[in-house]
């Protein structure tokens, strides 16, 4: 049986930003609590080769709270992101802001 090796995926370049680099951002989204909304919501950083760093999901009755972090997509990227994610049909809201979690540990 042959040896499995460790794939690490590849960045995608940003063909719109290549020299931006990368920034951690926090994508704030308020959905309705529907089977298929977390798979839809995920594949749009999948589509991207995007695995978030952090993702929370609170469910309160019939709407979700899901808040993720990515740190390897340049600002602009995270915007088309955003823009991907407002248009899905059961989110209702959705902020977009960059991540500073050095500072927030700084000031407790």
């Amino acid at each position: 049986m042959p040896l499995l090796e460790a794939v690490h995926p590849s960045t995608r370049p940003d063909v719109w930003a290549n020299n931006a680099a990368p920034c951690a951002v926090r994508f704030c989204i308020q959905a309705e609590a529907e089977a298929d909304v977390l798979c839809r919501v995920l594949n749009l950083f999948a589509l991207q080769q995007l695995v978030p760093r952090h993702v929370e999901v609170l469910r309160d009755d019939d709407s979700f709270s899901i808040n993720i972090v990515s740190d390897e997509q340049s600002w602009h990227r995270a915007q088309v992101i955003g823009e991907k994610l407002r248009n899905l049909v059961s989110v209702f809201d959705m902020t977009l802001e960059l991540d500073q979690p050095a500072r927030s540990a700084l000031t407790g």
